[in-house]
């Protein structure tokens, strides 16, 4: 297994202890209404939400290089740039 599995693996089941330890009904004040939830309800739902934005935020973003891509894919041939045989030799 690699340093990654076994992290995740300890951290799932930290967690997984953490809220089977908080289960006891806490009040939970919403909008007008007071709820009584479970902790283990809270907590769990905060921990996805955490986890939701954090896939978001982290996800790769298309960088400009990917952007002048797509502009060269629409441009007309006669527009696109070649090389000349002057800069091939340099490049190689």
């Amino acid at each position: 297994m690699s340093a990654k599995t076994i992290s995740i693996i300890i951290v799932t089941v930290l967690l997984t202890i953490f809220l089977m330890v908080n289960t006891e009904p806490v009040d939970f004040d919403f909008l007008v209404a007071t709820v009584p939830v479970s902790k283990l309800l809270v907590i769990g739902i905060c921990i996805i939400i955490g986890f939701i934005i954090g896939f978001v935020v982290g996800r790769p973003r298309k960088t400009v290089s990917s952007y002048d891509d797509e502009i060269e894919k629409h441009q007309p041939v006669s527009n696109k740039k070649e090389l000349s045989d002057e800069d091939r030799d340099y490049i190689s």
